[in-house]
């Protein structure tokens, strides 16, 4: 049995190959509970994960929403909208309130880099950062490892291909970090303003990273091929890349996707800017794993909630 001594999700540059190993196992263990005609087990019965929202999302609310219920756990949904945050509250008071109703793990998404970590410091439950401005997603990193995993049998010795806005990207970081400490190689492709400048900060294993901002260079070879979506929210004008020039380059087509292995994978965390970082032809093609990722996120997310309310990985899923 691979071990697991985390207490927080926060990024994966403090989970071991073990951490990783042991969410991606257990993930595989959940997946027949999302095909089961009622998909619930009762492991987490009468637990409460509350989830705070400051920031726009519906794959990644939804999706823990789904995990936490079908471990049979309550839910306790907070947007910014109707809520405290709206008329000025902080968001320590808001997380300390969250917690004085009985939650017993918080997942939280936040525009401001760094707040899961203040809510790490300030209460006494479990942590999951479900992105936090432009610095990380890991629970999103883990659902796309265990894609690769499942659709091509390891990461280990994998290139992978990371091309569209790398810098203001949560999700390539938190890739970067979780891709290269599994074995495989990560090259960064896109306009030169939206790579990053240094790689120092992002990974300890910069002999496996690299950046090329020629994408058909790029992707020659690629088993993985990662669209990411332009940010326009978190750009100034200044790095803002055309957008019509940007596809041209940069948008993954039947063409460039010929340029890959034969057996490649095509990924994208969603949402889908189609014709700019996806042309319709593959979106959706056979070589596509972006429908895939969104039930693998599922049962990623109840392995990482089940890990992370401290169940023995002895006692077997859905039992009380």
């Amino acid at each position: 049995m691979t071990s697991f001594e985390q207490a927080n999700l926060l990024d994966l540059d403090t989970y071991s190959n073990e951490d990783i190993s042991a969410v991606l196992e257990t993930a595989e263990a959940m997946l027949p509970i999302l095909q089961r005609p009622i998909a619930r087990v009762p492991t987490l019965r009468g637990k409460t994960v509350a989830m705070v929202f400051s920031e726009p999302s519906t794959r990644t609310r939804v999706s823990f929403e789904l995990a936490a219920k079908s471990l049979g756990a309550d839910v306790i949904t907070i947007v910014n909208s109707g809520s405290s945050i709206e008329k000025g509250e902080s968001i320590t008071d808001t997380v300390k309130t969250v917690q004085s109703l009985g939650a017993n793990m918080l997942v939280i998404r936040h525009q401001a880099s760094g707040v899961p970590y203040l809510a790490a410091k300030t209460l006494d439950i479990p942590i999951i950062n479900a992105g936090d401005g432009s610095h990380a997603h890991p629970s999103q990193s883990l659902l796309d490892m265990f894609t690769i995993n499942s659709e091509l049998g390891e990461i280990k010795g994998k290139r992978v291909v990371i091309v569209g806005d790398i810098l203001h990207s949560r999700v390539a970081r938190s890739n970067i970090w979780g891709l290269t400490k599994m074995g495989a190689t990560v090259v960064l492709s896109g306009p030169s303003q939206l790579l990053p400048s240094h790689l120092q900060e992002i990974t300890d294993f910069q002999d496996r990273v690299s950046t090329d901002s020629n994408l058909d260079r790029a992707i020659e070879g690629a088993d993985v091929i990662m669209a990411l979506r332009i940010q326009k929210e978190r750009m100034t004008s200044m790095c803002m890349p055309d957008i019509r020039e940007y596809a041209q380059l940069y948008s993954i087509n039947k063409n460039r996707l010929g340029l890959a292995n034969p057996n490649a994978i095509l990924m994208h965390p969603g949402p889908i800017n189609r014709g700019v970082e996806v042309s319709d032809e593959v979106a959706y093609g056979e070589q596509s794993k972006i429908q895939s990722q969104v039930i693998n996120g599922v049962a990623t997310r109840m392995s990482i909630i089940y890990l992370l309310s401290g169940n023995s990985r002895e006692v077997p899923i859905g039992q009380s």
